[in-house]
């Protein structure tokens, strides 16, 4: 059974004097800076700490969902009440502090990183370990990965946010003034940098099943690759400073080259390869061995066989060798005041409105999407049908779909990131993951334990291509798919990272970086409004430069020190 912790540090030293001494202030109970991050055990619950700082409670500060809204292949959606999200994908702000959640969560992360990058430098841990040298390879991984963690959040905050205030020792001031973009990608280029330099060179299948889901060295230069297409493209295209240099701390700056360098020795030597069938890399494909019967008669023609999501010994599954980094999610439960933090919110919130099918169950009907991908979009591709799930076909399990029941409606749902469910032994629908793994709550909004991939190889791939400006990467995703070796362009990179990643979060990101996104939500579209036939047209403004704004309430506390991005 996948099993996540969550462990949530509160560090705090209370310092507490009178006017005629200082008193003792001795933490006889909990943890300190002084006596935590002592042995193995403290490490690896402050870094859970760390890996919790991604969950939000807030559903717009969940980075699947706010980046699906922002793309222009995915609409608002969601019934009449659902104002927050068509705001959202219209670019209008619905609240003050609409995206305050993840900013706070961000520097949770961050915070509890830097504890862990300065106490783990000081610590011993010699006496936990039968050699020095695998002493120091726990050390070398714990401050290698919270290095990559706080780039994490920094590249987070950044790309949604430009410019953030830059605290990177537990001492830094926490009323600094926001950095420049510049600074900001700079700290998180260098980050990276050094924890590449940092982390253990051990190959993706060699490192244990239960260390899936943490970063590696792999996944910081495939990071770091990421990094540097979206400053570069950022800086050229939307603030008209051309530049083909990453930019470190020290003045220094990352070329292409250098950059090509840790992409060539992450495909070279990372032992991660592409799944056989782009198909198996999401859980639609299991669903008919799970219910032990076809429930979804086209993933049986098709031979589809998931690949799983606990790496190349998965608990269900055949392993998968894609996957480099991943947000893990369990079930939620309103019992432990988490409530939908733990499950996956993209699932539920993009499920089919109002139609609880077999194998596809209910959601909220957001993040719709837009016919043109469907209609433009060869019908030679396999991932056409591998991504999107039209309604009102039987061998796609939607016969019985229902329509009117929400906004937005185009008959289109994304098949990637959707809620799945089939009879259990009694008879009962119930979601698979549910079945799965043994769950006893089976309520619709927190049954959705499919991991979202943050990174997988084939961005690799197509990361080296864009970067190198040649077809090798580009086109070993494109005969995954069956589909003929092609020439570089760009156009050609952008077509196929469209096609590729569909509805992963990654789309309204490249359409920032590339400048496409002063073009890209021209015309209208026809959908239907709870029964209504309607068009719907989005309103990018240019001037806010593909940033959301600063949470209010943080620039309030800020005393002005914060100011607002352009456009809010």
């Amino acid at each position: 059974m996948k099993k996540l912790i969550y462990f949530i540090a509160f560090i705090g030293l209370v310092f507490v004097t009178s006017c005629e001494k200082e008193l003792d202030t001795t933490n006889l109970y909990g943890k300190s800076l002084e006596s935590y991050y002592k042995t193995p055990t403290d490490i690896e619950e402050a870094m859970a700490g760390v890996y919790n700082a991604i969950y939000t409670s807030g559903v717009h500060s969940d980075e699947t969902i706010a980046a699906n809204l922002l793309s222009d292949m995915m609409l608002g959606g969601g019934g009449p009440d659902d104002k927050s999200a068509k705001w959202v994908d219209n670019f209008e702000d619905p609240a003050e502090d609409t995206y305050r959640d993840m900013w706070v969560q961000c520097y949770n992360g961050i915070a509890r990183a830097n504890a862990i990058i300065e106490k783990t430098a000081e610590a011993d841990f010699s006496t936990y370990f039968d050699t020095p040298e695998l002493a120091q390879q726990f050390k070398d991984q714990a401050i290698g990965e919270a290095l990559f963690m706080r780039a994490f959040f920094y590249f987070r905050l950044g790309k949604f946010f430009g410019g953030v205030p830059l605290i990177t020792t537990i001492d830094s001031p926490k009323d600094v003034a926001r950095a420049t973009y510049t600074e900001t990608f700079a700290q998180i280029a260098t980050d990276l940098k050094l924890a590449i330099e940092t982390m253990p060179d051990i190959s993706f299948p060699s490192i244990p099943t239960s260390e899936y889901g943490h970063a590696n060295k792999w996944v910081a230069e495939a990071y770091l690759g990421r990094v540097y297409l979206f400053y570069t493209g950022y800086m050229t295209n939307i603030e008209g400073q051309s530049t083909t240099n990453l930019p470190l701390v020290d003045g220094s700056s990352l070329s292409a080259s250098d950059v090509t360098t840790y992409l060539n020795d992450c495909i070279n030597r990372s032992g991660y390869a592409l799944a056989s069938d782009f198909r198996n890399l999401w859980p639609y494909s299991y669903v008919n061995k799970s219910a032990g019967t076809t429930v979804l008669p086209w993933a049986e023609t098709e031979g589809l066989s998931w690949v799983g999501q606990d790496g190349t010994s998965p608990t269900f599954g055949t392993g998968n060798y894609e996957t480099m980094f991943m947000q893990r999610f369990s079930f939620g439960d309103w019992g432990w005041s988490n409530g939908q933090s733990y499950t996956n919110r993209l699932a539920l919130y993009a499920g089919i409105r109002d139609n609880s099918l077999v194998p596809f169950g209910q959601g909220w009907g957001w993040c719709t999407v837009n016919p043109k991908l469907w209609n433009t979009w060869d019908d030679a591709d396999p991932r056409k049908q591998g991504s999107i799930l039209p309604m009102g076909v039987a061998a796609q399990g939607t016969s019985s779909y229902a329509a009117d029941k929400g906004d937005h409606e185009t008959g289109y749902f994304n098949k990637k990131y959707i809620s799945l469910q089939h009879a259990n032994s009694a008879g009962a629908i119930v979601g698979m993951f549910v079945q799965l793994y043994d769950w006893g709550n089976t309520d619709m909004q927190l049954m959705h334990a499919q991991d979202f991939i943050f990174m997988r190889f084939a961005d690799v791939l197509l990361m080296h291509s864009e970067i190198t400006g040649t077809a090798d990467g580009m086109n070993a995703v494109r005969a995954r798919a069956d589909l003929p070796a092609i020439g570089y362009s760009l156009d050609a990179i952008k077509l196929e990272r469209l096609h590729e990643f569909a509805f992963e979060g990654l789309r309204w990101f490249d359409l920032v970086r590339w400048g496409d996104v002063n073009t890209a939500f021209t015309g209208t579209i026809a959908v239907r409004n709870s029964g209504v036939n309607a068009t719907y047209s989005v309103n990018y403004r240019s001037e806010t430069k593909g940033l959301v704004p600063i949470p209010e309430t943080e620039v309030r506390l800020s005393g002005g020190v914060y100011e607002q991005n352009p456009g809010w």
